[in-house]
C-alpha cells in the first residue's frame, strides 16, 4: 500500500478540525452540565456554547437545538408517527420519503413499513414533484397527518433537492417537513428562519467535528416528537442522557469553522472540477450522475464503463487514493448503488465517490491523477486483449 496518501472521501466524515480538537480537550475534564454547583454551570456553558453555535450555522434558535448521538439517531427521532403539541397528542399517520434517500430516512424510523411511501426521482436523482404533491393530494387527513423527510444532499451524488418547492408543497398539503441536512450543512446555505423545514438534523463528524454527535433543529419548540430516549430530562426532555460534553463542545467548533467556510466554497468547486476534468480526460466514456442538476461543490459521483465499482475502489486504495464505490455507512458493505437505481440505472450498477474538502490540496488530485492513470491503462489492456 502506498505511503503516501490522498483522503478524497469528505462525504463519508470529514477530518477532524484542529479547533474541534482543541474544544474536546478542554471539555473533557469538565463536571456534569446538570449539576448546580459552579464546576457544573460551567460545563453547562459549554453546552449552551455549542448550541448556539450549531443554531448558527442553520440560522436556527439555539433553545430549538438538541443534541443526539447523530444522524441515525436524529432521523429515528423524527420519524415517528407519535407527536405532540404542548400536552396534546398530534399523530403522523404516513411517512413520505424520497427513493434516493439515506437509508437511515428509507428505513422509516418508527413508522412500520406498511404507512411509508416511497417518492420517485428523475434521471438526475431529483424528486418526482409531480408524484409528491399527486401522494399528499391523496392522503386521508382524517388518519393523521402526512409526515414527509427528505435528503437536502443526496450523499452519493451531491444532487441538490429543491426544497423551497418540497416544502410549498408539504405546508399547502398540511404535513410536517423533516429535512436530512447531513451532506448540505456546511456546503450550501441554510435558513431555518426562511421556513426551510419543520425540522432538519445534522452529523457532526461530515462538518469536521468529532463522531457520535449530531443535532436536531426544530423551527418552532410548538410541536415535537415523541422523545426516542427518555431519561433524566436532559434537552428539555427531548432527549434524555448526560450529554456528551466532549463531543457537543467539538461539534460546535466545527460548526463556528462550517460558518466561515461558506465564503470559500469555490475553492473546493474548483478541486472537484479539477477531478472531473481528469476523470473525463483519461476515460472519455466516463459516465458522471446528476450532472443535469445543482450538486454540491465538493461532490462527483461517476462510473468506469467495464469496471466494477469494488475493484476500483482497492486499486485507488492501493495506490493511496482514499474515495467511496457509494454510502459508507453499511458496515463496510460495497454493492450495487441505492441511488443509481432509483434514477432509472438499475439495480447492478456501482459507481466511485470522490468528496473533497477544503484542505484538498493540488497533491491529492494529481495522486488520484495518477491511480487513475493507472486503472484506465489496465482497462485498455484487457479491452484489447479481449
Amino acid at each position: 500500500m502506498a505511503a503516501i496518501r490522498a483522503y478524497l472521501d469528505y462525504n463519508a466524515s470529514a477530518p477532524l478540525l484542529a479547533a474541534a480538537r482543541e474544544a474536546m480537550v478542554a471539555a473533557f475534564d469538565a463536571a456534569n452540565p446538570s449539576s448546580v454547583h459552579a464546576e457544573g454551570r460551567a460545563a453547562r456553558r459549554l453546552v449552551d456554547n455549542a448550541r448556539r453555535d450549531v443554531a448558527t450555522l442553520v440560522n436556527g434558535k439555539p433553545e430549538h437545538v438538541v443534541f443526539t448521538s447523530g444522524a441515525t439517531e436524529g432521523a429515528s427521532t423524527l420519524l415517528t408517527p407519535d407527536w405532540q403539541m404542548g400536552r396534546g397528542a398530534i399523530r403522523m399517520s404516513r411517512l413520505y420519503v424520497c427513493e434516493a434517500d439515506h437509508p437511515c430516512l428509507l428505513n422509516g424510523g418508527r413508522f412500520p413499513a406498511a404507512q411509508v411511501t416511497r417518492i420517485g426521482v428523475d434521471a438526475d436523482g431529483i424528486v418526482d414533484l409531480a408524484a409528491l404533491m399527486a401522494a399528499l393530494g391523496g392522503h386521508d387527513k382524517a388518519e393523521g397527518l402526512p409526515l414527509v423527510a427528505i435528503h437536502a444532499a443526496n450523499n452519493e451524488t451531491g444532487v441538490i433537492q429543491p426544497l423551497d418547492r418540497v416544502a410549498a408543497i408539504v405546508k399547502a398539503a398540511g404535513g410536517v417537513l423533516v429535512v436530512d441536512a447531513v451532506q448540505a450543512a456546511g456546503r450550501v446555505p441554510i435558513d431555518m428562519a426562511a421556513g426551510y423545514a419543520d425540522n432538519l438534523f445534522l452529523s457532526s463528524h461530515k462538518i469536521g467535528g468529532p463522531k457520535g454527535v449530531g443535532a436536531i433543529v426544530a423551527a418552532s419548540d410548538l410541536m415535537m416528537p415523541r422523545p426516542l430516549i427518555n431519561g433524566g430530562g436532559q434537552e428539555k426532555g427531548h432527549r434524555g442522557g448526560t450529554e456528551n460534553l466532549p463531543g457537543i463542545a467539538g461539534f460546535g467548533a466545527a460548526a463556528r469553522e462550517a460558518v466561515n467556510g461558506l465564503v470559500t466554497i469555490e475553492a473546493v468547486r474548483l478541486r472537484r472540477d479539477e477531478v472531473e476534468t481528469t476523470v473525463k480526460m483519461l476515460v472519455p466514456d466516463v459516465e458522471i450522475f446528476g450532472t443535469g442538476a445543482p450538486r454540491l461543490a465538493n461532490t462527483t459521483f461517476f462510473a468506469i464503463p467495464g469496471v466494477k465499482a469494488e475493484t476500483a475502489q482497492i486499486a485507488f486504495d492501493l495506490a493511496g487514493v482514499a474515495l467511496s464505490a457509494g454510502s459508507a455507512c453499511s458496515s463496510g458493505k460495497v454493492g450495487p448503488s441505492h441511488v443509481l437505481k432509483a434514477m432509472g440505472y438499475g439495480d447492478s450498477l456501482g459507481a466511485l465517490r470522490v468528496s473533497v474538502g477544503p484542505s484538498t490540496s493540488a497533491g491529492e488530485i494529481e495522486l488520484f491523477r495518477i491511480a487513475l492513470a493507472g486503472i484506465a491503462a489496465r482497462r485498455v489492456r484487457k479491452g484489447e486483449a479481449a
